[in-house]
This record gives C-alpha cells, structure tokens and sequence, in this order.
C-alpha cells in the first residue's frame, strides 16, 4: 500500500481512503454501502468546508508543510481605510491547529466564552476587547470609532491590570491628552462603560470613573471662534462613506443646505416640498433665518431616505426623536469626525456651503438668501421674493 499526501492537510494517508482521517477531506466517493459519515463531514459541501455564517469567524487552510495549519481568527473591530476609502475589518487570530475539526472546536469554544475573566489578571485593554466585543454589534459604526478614538488615548494604562489602576491614572489621561470638551466627554463615558462592565464581571469593586473631572476644561477650546471650511479631499472622502451609515449623510446635508445645526433638528416633515425641491425653515435663531431653502440633487435621495422614515422630524435620532444638541455632538457628530481623521465642529459646514457658493460666483444676496443672513443693504431686503429655480440652480452648482 502506497502512501499519499491529502490534498487538504498535508497528512500522509492511504492511498485507498475515500477521506483523509486527519481532517476528513473527501477523496473519492463511497460506496453505497459505506457506514454513515461521521457527524465531523456534515460542513463538507461539494468538496468543499461550506462558510461561517457572518460574524461566527472563519476557519483558513494555511499553505506550506505546517504542522498546524488551520488558522482560526475572528472579527474584533472595524476601521477606516483611508487608501480604500471604506471600512473593514481588524481581525484576530485565535490559534493554529492541526485538523479543521479541531479548529471548529476551538473556533465555537471561543464563542460561547471569547474570555475567561481572572480579576488578578485581567487588562483594561482585555476588558477593553470582551466589552467591545458584545457591544459594538449594537451599535453604530461610527459610535463605534468614536470609542476607539477615545481607547487610543488610554496608552498609559492599556497594558496595567484593571484592578490596579486608580482615579490618578484616569486623571492624568485627561490632564495630558490635550482634547476638547467634546472629545473628553467621549473619554469619560468610555471611563464609565469600562467600570460598569468590570464590576458586573467582578473585576474591581469601586468605579474610579465617577470622580473624574473633566468639566475644568469646557473652555478649553483654543480654535472655538475660528471655523475652518472643508477641504476638496475632505468632502471626497465623505461621499466615499456616506452609504456605511445613514448618519454620515448629515455633515453632507449640512454642506449642501447651509444650515445651522439647530435649524437641521427642528426641520418638520410637512415643510418639506420634495417634488419641488426646496423647504421651508420656520425656526430660526434670527429673523432672517427663517426662510426657503433649496435641496441640492446631490442629496435628494438623502431626504426621500429620511422622509420615508415619517416621523415628526426629518433628521432624527436613532430611537426616531428630535436630536439635542450635546447627544448629536457626542453620539453622532464626534464619531464620524474621528472615523475620517477631521478636526471639525458642526459649524464648518455652513462656513463650508457659502465658501463653495462664493467659489461658484453665486451672487452674495443670492448666497444670504439661502444660508438665512440678513441683508445689508436696501437692495437686498427688497429682494426678498426670490423665485425659488434660482435658488436651486444657485445652490446646484456646489
């Protein structure tokens, strides 16, 4: 009897087997009266170990004369892509073993408990991973990076044992980080997540994250008076992930509109005019605010998405309520900032809208007309009744 290497593992094997006994490749069909298969067979499909369902890992066959050569990693995170343009995966790998069913063994021992939790042991960057890992799939993407954004800032206490670390080392990451407001609220609501979830587990029986003083710094803010617009780069980028998330369309909307943020919230269903491409504005922080705005054809069919939700407002939150201004900033603004690497605050959009209408050579009362400043001149307040064609076609050329 000649021996054989299986095509499969790499195992030597009879030249006679209708399947590899190592990792139970098939090799040649059996006969009728060949005992049932073992219950190991059941995922080969067509020759072939049918796939994972989503989100259940993956098992690999890795070339070369391993010894094992079954690879099995799992999904633990997403990240932006900035060559790609688009969001993937950040992977991890379990182990090697040496058949596919022991590598399936393992792979759905690691579902079921990803972790065993040893309170002696056990990392902040540890109970970073098992909190995430239950977490992020109930949540959106880019409240998903906005935690990541916040976890790169923990370096210092990453690697010390959870149980071990004290309100001066969460203190001084604050103290040192050198972030904004918004960004350090994001910072102690991780703070607050990572404790709730090890005390729950046992890990540590005092939460240090509730002493945590961030409000010392609500000015610190060098650039708040100062508004940068989007860059051309920029703006590609956010058209590149628009369709990952219904709330990376908001900034776009917010560029393409002219809108001020709590004009955004407040705009009603019924003063929507789709077909007619415009809508009316009806609460304003100034006078001349109120007005008829045009809706771009670029981001049509994010109203006609939004619209068909029928909610009282048009922009919504994900529970289908009006949005609040620190809510909006810290769950939905600040992560799709941190997603795409900007530094910018929900303000720049506006500047963003009349600088490219001004690129444009838009004419200036056209421009207030649409961005709800008050005119200057005599002029510009007769020129009120503006037909709403222009307008659209003004703000088009963006």
């Amino acid at each position: 009897m000649a021996l054989i290497k299986c095509p499969e593992c790499g195992k030597d094997i009879s030249e006679y087997a209708v399947q590899c006994g190592y990792c139970f490749y098939p090799l040649k069909e059996k006969s009728v009266d060949t005992a049932t298969p073992s219950p190991k067979t059941s995922r080969i499909r067509n020759g072939k170990p049918s796939r994972n369902g989503n989100g259940t890992g993956s098992i690999t066959h890795v070339k070369g004369n391993l010894r094992k050569p079954f690879r099995v990693t799992v999904t633990v995170g997403w990240k932006y892509d900035n060559e790609k343009g688009r969001v993937k995966q950040i992977r991890k790998n379990i182990g090697y073993f040496e058949t596919r069913a022991d590598a399936q063994i393992a792979l759905a021992n690691y579902i079921q408990n990803p972790y065993s939790i040893d309170a002696s042991k056990i990392t902040f960057a540890e109970i970073f991973e098992k909190w995430s890992t239950e977490h992020f799939p109930n949540i959106s993407q880019s409240n998903i990076h906005g935690y990541n954004a916040a976890y790169k800032l923990c370096t210092d206490i990453q690697h010390m044992v959870f149980a071990d670390i004290r309100l001066s080392h969460l203190q001084g990451i604050v103290d040192d980080c050198g972030k904004n407001y918004p960004t350090l609220r994001k910072l102690k609501v991780l703070f607050n997540v990572m404790y709730g979830y090890a005390m729950k587990n046992d890990v540590c029986s005092k939460d240090y994250s509730e002493f945590v003083d961030i409000n010392k710094y609500k000015d610190r803010n060098p650039n708040k008076n100062e508004h940068t617009t989007f860059s051309k780069e920029e703006l590609k980028k956010l058209w590149n992930v628009v369709n990952h998330d219904e709330y990376m369309q908001i900034p776009l909307v917010l560029i393409y509109t002219g809108l001020r943020v709590g004009e955004l919230w407040n705009l009603k269903t019924k003063d929507v005019h789709l077909a007619d491409r415009y809508f009316e504005v009806t609460k304003s922080k100034t006078d001349a605010g109120v007005r008829t705005v045009p809706i771009a054809e670029k981001i049509a069919p994010f109203f006609e998405h939004w619209l068909s939700k029928h909610t009282e407002y048009v922009f919504t939150n994900r529970q289908g309520g009006q949005f609040k201004d620190r809510n909006f900033r810290d769950s939905y603004w600040q992560p799709t900032m941190d997603l795409l690497n900007f530094e910018h605050k929900p303000h720049d959009t506006r500047h963003t809208c009349i600088s490219l209408l001004a690129e444009n050579e838009v004419d200036d009362k056209i421009i207030r007309k649409i961005v709800g400043h008050a005119g200057k001149t005599v002029t510009e307040t007769v020129y009120t009744h503006l037909e709403i064609n222009l307008l659209i076609e003004a703000i088009n050329k963006i």
